[in-house]
This record gives structure tokens, sequence and C-alpha cells, in this order.
């Protein structure tokens, strides 16, 4: 069975995001544990997190299907040394938050190299980066999240993911997170190759890294390389690539997050979704 759920809002607090996923009928959710726009929060009340756990006990939520998302600013392959310890910092704040909430993994984008210096050394900087975070936290996994490529992006070809995995010293704490319309505008088509493309990762990166996706249709088409998504089975993706997803055992017993654009209808993505699997 999937854990199905979406990235949920938490105005008025983080102990919010188990109620607001209990309300579209979820059973795994994905949040944000500070402003995502900002590079500096307050750090988390004694009483919000004591919340936060309470609710997620009370609405049955556990922690191995929730995906909380770190800030949009970090870049843990900055080119830059300025860039890169504010994108470290940052990102060591983002599990530390997790640690005190008792959750089990932190969702994050690779980086990017502006430009600046080679694929190969903005990967070798976020593994780097990633060492760091590990060696100053416990009991939270990093998750590589794969993108769309755009811009200079890394992470959109699953070597990156591997690359980055293999210099990691903990493999016990790194993993990945694929999300559908990044694979299929990065140039991986799921579509018509959906078998040869989930073998490809399986080969290149290890289906055992393989922690939670990010289910969302596309409003771009195959190697665009442009990360736009669309509501389930309303983009170039299409509905019969969900079907067959909702049917693959490959992705059970882990966080499945929407992140489509409409979240008046997440209620009703997710039940069509579950109708799929029998």
């Amino acid at each position: 069975m999937k854990k199905i759920g979406a990235h949920v809002s938490v105005s008025g607090g983080v102990e919010m995001a188990p109620v607001n996923a209990l309300g579209i009928g979820a059973d795994a959710f994905a949040l944000f544990t500070k402003n995502q726009r900002q590079w500096i929060a307050k750090p988390l009340s004694v009483e919000s997190v004591t919340l936060f756990k309470e609710n997620c006990e009370k609405e049955g939520f556990d922690a191995r299907y929730v995906l909380p998302h770190d800030s949009y600013l970090i870049n843990l392959g900055h080119p830059d040394e300025e860039g890169l310890e504010k994108s470290r910092a940052a990102f060591l704040d983002e599990m530390q938050r997790c640690e005190l909430l008792g959750l089990k993994m932190l969702n994050f984008h690779p980086g990017s190299h502006l430009n600046k210096i080679s694929i190969e050394k903005c990967l070798d900087r976020i593994a780097e980066s990633v060492n760091m975070t590990l060696d100053k936290t416990t009991g939270v996994t990093a998750v590589i999240e794969n993108t769309a490529g755009q811009g200079s992006n890394v992470g959109n070809e699953f070597w990156h993911l591997r690359y980055i995995i293999d210099k990691v010293e903990d493999k016990s704490r790194v993993g990945v997170c694929l999300d559908t319309c990044h694979t299929y505008t990065a140039g991986y088509d799921i579509v018509n190759e959906y078998d040869r493309v989930f073998t490809e990762f399986d080969e290149v990166v290890g289906r055992n890294y393989l922690c939670a996706i990010h289910l969302n249709d596309s409003k771009k088409p195959l190697g665009s390389r442009v990360d736009r998504h669309d509501s389930i089975g309303k983009g170039m993706i299409g509905i019969d690539f969900f079907r067959r997803f909702m049917q693959d055992s490959r992705f059970d017993d882990m966080p499945v997050i929407l992140e489509t654009p409409d979240d008046t209808i997440w209620r009703d993505e997710i039940k069509m979704l579950r109708s799929f699997e029998s």
C-alpha cells in the first residue's frame, strides 16, 4: 500500500501540518519547518515541538512517512565560499529542526554550479556538505531530490545522485527522493519507457536508496529541463502513468507526496490515486 499525502501548509506553526494533512485524507505529508524563502528563522519553540509530536500521534502519522523539505535558498554545491558557508549553516539548522521534531528525513535539492565550476566539483561540494552535517547530527537521513536540470542545477541525471552517494561516508543516512515531473523533464521517459527508466535508476543509483516520491504531473514536455508541476493526469505525463505507478509495489512503504499546484483538489487527487491501487 502507498502512503500518500501532500506538501501541506504550516500556517499557525509546524504543529498544524499533521492536522492539515488529515484534512485532505492523507497518511503521509511534507512540510517546511521554517520559512523556505528566508535564511534565518526563530528557533522552534518547545510548545510547537510538543504539539507537533502530539498531533502526529493523535492523527496517526508515523515519522517514517513525514518528509520535511529544506529552504529553497540553500545551495550545498555553491561555487563561492561565502554562499557555501551560508548554505551549510542553514542546512545544519534544518537538520537540527528535524531532530527536535523527531523526524527521520530531510529532503533537499542538491545544488547549482552557477556556471562557475564543473559539475563534478559541484557534486563534490554537495557530498562534503552532507558529510559535515551528518557528523553534527543524529538520526536524520539526508534525502537528495532529483532535479529537472533547469539552469545550472545539478541532480538531473541519475549518475549525479550516485556520485554524491558514493562520497557520503555514512551510507545509512543518505537517500533519494524521485520527483516524477523532474524525472520526465530531465529527459527520462517514464511514460513510454517506464520499466527501462526505473531499471536504470536501480542499476545506477540503487533501489535501496529510494526513500520517497514527489508525485507530480508536468506542464512541460519530456527533456525540456523546465520544472513546472501540473495536477495529476492534467499534464504531459498523463493519467496512465499514475495508474501504473500506484500498482507498482516498488513504491510501497515510503512517503508519496503531491506537490501539485491546486491544493483545493488534493483530497480528490489522493482519493483518485488510491482508487488505482485496487
